[in-house]
């Protein structure tokens, strides 16, 4: 691929970096990107987090299915000497996403941390499911 540099002057040119360079905007590919590694019976999930803080993220996980959900909203405002505001932008973005990981799993299995915008799940990657007691239904 070859680069050509353009000459920008456009007041457009300037709307589109302040909305492409806004913390928290990423294109879809690049969000919560994940390495998944299997070691030692366990599945370990590195999950790219940057800019949420622990508090933004929650885990949940319902029909065996693990669900990674991450909302922040900010807002930046700048004001003159004289106490009027120049500027005031609000950022709310949010993703999510969603692994099937067994019907066997239970919530107490699952062990997660958070550290350098980097969440980091633990899941068993073979649990057999409990045997259940036989039940017998009355004829009447």
């Amino acid at each position: 691929m070859v680069y050509i540099p353009v000459k920008r002057n456009s007041v457009f040119d300037d709307l589109i970096d302040d909305v492409f360079g806004t913390p928290g905007f990423t294109s879809g590919s690049s969000l919560m990107k994940t390495d998944i590694r299997e070691k030692d019976g366990m599945y370990l999930l590195d999950i790219d987090l940057p800019g949420f803080r622990k508090e933004d993220i929650r885990i949940s996980l319902y029909n065996g299915n693990l669900t990674v959900t991450a909302e922040h909203n900010k807002t930046e405002e700048e004001k003159s000497a004289e106490g009027r505001i120049i500027r005031q932008e609000r950022y709310m973005g949010s993703c999510s996403r969603t692994w099937y990981v067994g019907d066997a799993i239970k919530d107490t299995d699952i062990k997660a941390g958070f550290k350098d915008g980097i969440l980091t799940l633990e899941v068993p990657s073979e649990k057999k499911k409990e045997a259940e007691e036989k039940k017998f239904i009355n004829i009447l």
